[in-house]
């Protein structure tokens, strides 16, 4: 099967501003309170829980996924890009980095504790969002925990020509409203657990929203 045109629009763009995107993207450091707060809390729920590995799907030069390794939980990356994975690497020895695609893990069913898409889904044409929530659904035991972080819109379409200090892009990015997010992860199969929507941001303008959700316990199972 043919690779997404998307798909390669995005791995193309990425590694052409990779440099000057690990430049310029704030650190988990320079994040709002609650967005770390978020995090903190999710990086502890999925280390409690030991239900497998958390994965950083589309994790770019490793920041996010350096700091919940440094909470505590056994993280990994994945990332479109290698010229991202490679920056990742070479800052963070210590922790796995993996060029792959979100969209097909190429990992075992049930296996992870958790997923982290912070950002990163935001490429995915809305169409295109189906198969990605059932890879998600695939790949987390039951019980597992997603959190999904990005910007909120209003069935917004764009297709920027340069970003990251002028270099050229290919990709296009959909902004969707939350409550579209919401239905497409429950229609995976998924459970949301909690929204948290912030303000626009004073840089971007746009709304924040967080959804979390868990990978439902199968009772017949056991």
């Amino acid at each position: 099967m043919s690779e997404p045109s998307y798909l390669a629009a995005v791995r193309e763009s990425y590694d052409t501003v990779a440099d000057a995107y690990a430049e310029r993207v704030p650190r988990p450091a320079d994040l709002d309170p609650l967005s770390r707060a978020v995090l903190g809390m999710f990086a502890g729920t999925v280390r409690e829980a030991g239900l497998g590995p958390l994965a950083d799907l589309g994790c770019g030069p490793g920041y996010v996924t350096a700091h919940l390794a440094a909470l505590g939980a056994p993280v990994f990356g994945v990332d479109l890009s290698p010229r991202m994975v490679a920056l990742a690497r070479r800052a963070h020895p210590d922790i796995p980095f993996t060029v792959g695609s979100m969209t097909a893990l190429g990992i075992g069913t049930g296996t992870l504790g958790g997923i982290l898409a912070h950002y990163s889904t935001h490429h995915t044409p809305p169409r295109e969002l189906p198969v990605l929530y059932a890879e998600f659904h695939r790949t987390l035991a039951p019980g597992g925990l997603l959190m999904l972080s990005g910007h909120a819109g209003d069935n917004e379409h764009t297709r920027p020509t340069h970003a990251y200090g002028g270099h050229p892009v290919s990709y296009e990015s959909h902004l969707l409203p939350a409550a579209r997010l919401t239905a497409l992860l429950q229609h995976a199969g998924l459970q949301i657990t909690a929204q948290i929507d912030q303000a626009p941001g004073k840089t971007t303008g746009r709304t924040y929203v967080t959804l979390l959700a868990r990978k439902p316990v199968d009772i017949q199972a056991g």
